[in-house]
């Protein structure tokens, strides 16, 4: 019997072995299944005020590759081949991006970048493009996110497999306070499966 299982870049494994493709633009957190732009924590965003310095957007960008595969039953060991069970199928790997945002919008009282307030209900568009090393288009994700917090985060699913192994990728992503400004940024994602198949191959042993 096969089955589908959605399993996260959550191994230490995988994270170490991704890590020096990710150049400085993005990070791969130990112990969890995204990249994230800008680098460093769960609060590290990238700032820009509007022109007149009175409203202030923040944003943080997480791709979240999503690898899928199926399973498929195999017996135990030799003198207990009934004890039956489910290992990853390689020749099923493949991924499936979401993408998810967050943002948070500040307002002067009065004084150019000062007193500021978060507050009131605010019209958000999120966007992200995923491109080939050609550049062409691989995936595309936008929203219109209306009467939102000042403080807010939102996953988009991307809605499209990608093959394993097919090369670097890149995310160009932008979030938009409507009337005030748009933050962007770009990250680098490595499609290789590699590290999975390792880890069906112990368990297929």
């Amino acid at each position: 019997m096969k089955r589908t299982r959605t399993a996260a870049l959550a191994l230490a494994t995988a994270v170490a072995a991704l890590a020096p493709l990710l150049g400085q633009a993005a990070v791969a957190a130990q112990g969890t299944s995204y990249l994230q732009d800008p680098a460093g924590g769960e609060k590290s965003m990238k700032s820009q005020w509007t022109k007149d310095e009175m409203h202030k957007l923040e944003a943080q960008f997480r791709f979240h590759p999503g690898v899928q595969y199926k399973t498929v039953t195999r017996p135990g060991p030799v003198g207990a081949q009934e004890w039956e069970r489910e290992v990853g199928d390689p020749k099923t790997l493949a991924w499936q991006p979401s993408y998810e945002f967050a943002w948070s919008v500040s307002d002067s009282m009065l004084v150019k970048k000062a007193v500021t307030t978060k507050e009131g209900k605010h019209p958000i568009v999120v966007q992200a493009v995923l491109r080939n090393a050609k550049r062409a288009k691989a995936g595309e994700v936008r929203q219109e996110l209306a009467n939102r917090p000042a403080t807010g985060r939102a996953k988009v699913e991307g809605g499209k497999r990608i093959a394993c192994d097919s090369g670097e990728y890149t995310v160009d992503w932008s979030v938009t306070r409507t009337g005030y400004t748009t933050l962007t940024g770009t990250l680098r994602w490595d499609s290789s499966c590699e590290q999975y198949r390792v880890a069906f191959a112990a368990e297929n042993s």
